[in-house]
């Protein structure tokens, strides 16, 4: 899809910082007590993944990954020791978009909450599994 080509409100492709609004909507509609539960996780949106996150993952493509979460979930957090790094979600706008270009049927909102939830799935120390039998169950 070119940029010119885009659906939606914003007559082009989306930026970083329409993606980063959407996602901050889509947080801000989670309900209150899970929203206090995710603490103070950092979010970010980039273009695409690191070379070094890509490698790390043996993914080749990098249109291969929407979303990351790098750091202790909350779960495994000792009181003890020194402090982890701050958690981080990161949400990859092309992967993303080329995403929501191929599969129609779902709003960028919608998709962009999927992956924001998905990744907070992680944070909380659901696996992909785990996920999946959420959403499964969910309808």
């Amino acid at each position: 899809m070119s940029e010119s080509q885009a659906p939606g409100p914003f007559g082009k492709a989306p930026s970083l910082d329409d993606l980063a609004a959407l996602a901050q909507a889509a947080f801000l509609t989670l309900p209150e007590g899970f929203r206090k539960l995710t603490g103070d996780v950092v979010f970010r949106v980039d273009d695409f993944p690191s070379d070094e996150v890509l490698d790390e993952l043996g993914i080749e493509d990098p249109f291969g990954l929407t979303g990351l979460y790098q750091g202790v979930d909350i779960g495994r957090r000792g009181g003890i020791g020194p402090a982890a790094a701050p958690s981080m979600i990161f949400l990859y706008r092309r992967p993303i978009l080329d995403e929501w270009a191929e599969h129609g049927e779902v709003t960028l909102e919608e998709l962009v909450a999927h992956v924001l939830v998905h990744e907070i799935g992680h944070h909380m120390g659901l696996s992909d599994a785990d996920i999946d039998a959420i959403e499964a169950s969910a309808g």
